[in-house]
């Protein structure tokens, strides 16, 4: 019986050292202080993956404003962010990753009103759109800024639910898409509470 129970203690022992792989097959050494981090979070919502496979890519050496480019290929590309990540570190652009899958400029593009007047540091990026008839955006060559900011701007959009050119005015102010990911939280946390103040005060 003594033996059994050194024999189960070993064992255990052995599993928790064993490291932890999940989808794409990386390990999951996670930095407490980053799990649950709000930018992981919404990207793990949007894409539909578990929040610590975004922190465990980040910590891989991704930039965080490049973290939702990974899901977005990957997901058209119908393969594994681990197969785009390794393609990525090896060096590669993110437009030549993206041709690499069949996913042309067009993928990229997010519709704007007319009216919208775009400037830095998507101005580029729509002069190349505005300038080909639709047909031929795939001579469009992206730079990998340009891919970055164009996904950012869709998941922003979309996540949150405010029109493109919302993001579009706060990225020209100089934010980053983390800090503007918090904030747009903020609002709607702020006005919910109001919300329900409000209401209190009516019963």
């Amino acid at each position: 019986m003594k033996r059994y129970g050194i024999f189960l203690t070993i064992l255990t022992f052995g599993i928790l050292c064993l490291p932890l792989t999940g989808y794409g097959g990386y390990d999951f050494n996670l930095s407490v202080n980053e799990e649950g981090s709000g930018f992981s979070f919404s990207i793990s919502n949007y894409y539909r993956v578990p929040e610590r496979e975004v922190i465990i890519i980040k910590e891989r050496g991704i930039d965080e404003e490049e973290l939702p480019v990974v899901f977005f290929i990957a997901k058209r590309a119908r393969v594994s962010p681990d197969v785009i990540i390794k393609l990525r570190l090896s060096g590669y652009s993110w437009m030549d990753i993206s041709l690499r899958y069949g996913i042309g400029p067009e993928a990229y593009y997010v519709p704007v009103e007319e009216t919208v007047i775009i400037g830095p540091p998507y101005g580029k990026a729509y002069g190349y759109y505005k300038k080909y008839p639709r047909h031929k955006w795939k001579l469009i060559r992206l730079e990998d800024d340009d891919i970055v900011n164009l996904v950012n701007l869709r998941f922003i959009s979309e996540y949150h639910g405010i029109p493109p050119r919302e993001v579009i005015r706060l990225k020209g102010d100089g934010k980053k898409f983390a800090v503007m990911d918090r904030e747009i939280k903020e609002k709607k946390k702020a006005k919910h509470k109001e919300g329900k103040h409000k209401g209190k005060g009516h019963d």
